[in-house]
């Protein structure tokens, strides 16, 4: 079992930039392949970007060149750092995790970010 807490959300302005943490229980993070996605209201939840175990990464149309995602295994913590917000990245933002091949066995509670002005 994985439980995973999401902090770093909150209010930023259009342009504004903020880092997600998302941080892990358990001895097993390094072969976990960990995901960020979000749901804006009235939406579908939809990924933003997820990293394997081996470090590489994708990412959503709409924030390549905008957002980061990367994990640092001595901390169980896998981060996603959001350049250039836009209005529409408003959302409940939640850190998810998988064992082969899949990626979403877990998921974290959430944290809220607003982009507005």
């Amino acid at each position: 079992q994985v439980q995973l807490v999401e902090s770093g959300g909150g209010l930023v302005q259009p342009g504004g930039s903020l880092t997600l943490s998302c941080a892990a229980s358990g001895n097993l993070f390094s072969a976990y392949a960990m995901g960020w996605s979000r749901q804006a209201p009235g939406k579908q939840r939809a990924l933003v970007a997820f990293i394997n175990p081996g470090g590489s990464t994708t990412y959503a149309d709409s924030v390549k060149g905008r957002f980061t995602i990367s994990r640092d295994n001595a901390k169980n913590t896998v981060y996603l750092q959001m350049n250039g917000l836009k209005p529409e990245d408003t959302a409940v933002y939640y850190c998810s995790a998988g064992l082969a091949g899949h990626l979403y066995d877990y998921w974290g509670q959430g944290t809220q970010v607003t982009v507005s002005s």
